[in-house]
């Protein structure tokens, strides 16, 4: 896996379901609206239609893990390099 990631959640695809909130509570978080969001490191709810942070290199497997086991395949977890997909509904697992 790439040294530093980055993720984001496609709103439209998010089921509510919770589970990336489950795996880090850190970086995912849900809004009024019922549906989960990444968050920065100062804890600020981003809501802009694809807005990506850095993924904390103590939460890179949970984040890993979030957005293989999402039930609505709306986690993208990206190469902050090159901004390919290492985990999410378009990476090659």
């Amino acid at each position: 896996m790439p040294e530093d990631v980055t993720v984001l959640i496609d709103q439209d695809a998010c089921t509510g379901d919770g589970l990336c909130v489950q795996y880090a509570p850190d970086v995912f978080e849900f809004d009024i609206d019922g549906l989960a969001y990444v968050k920065d490191s100062s804890g600020e709810l981003k809501t802009a239609e694809g807005a990506s942070v850095p993924v904390p290199d103590h939460l890179r497997l949970d984040i890993v893990d979030a957005a293989r086991d999402c039930p609505g395949e709306c986690i993208y977890v990206r190469n902050a390099r090159n901004g390919e997909d290492v985990a999410g509904p378009n990476a090659e697992d």
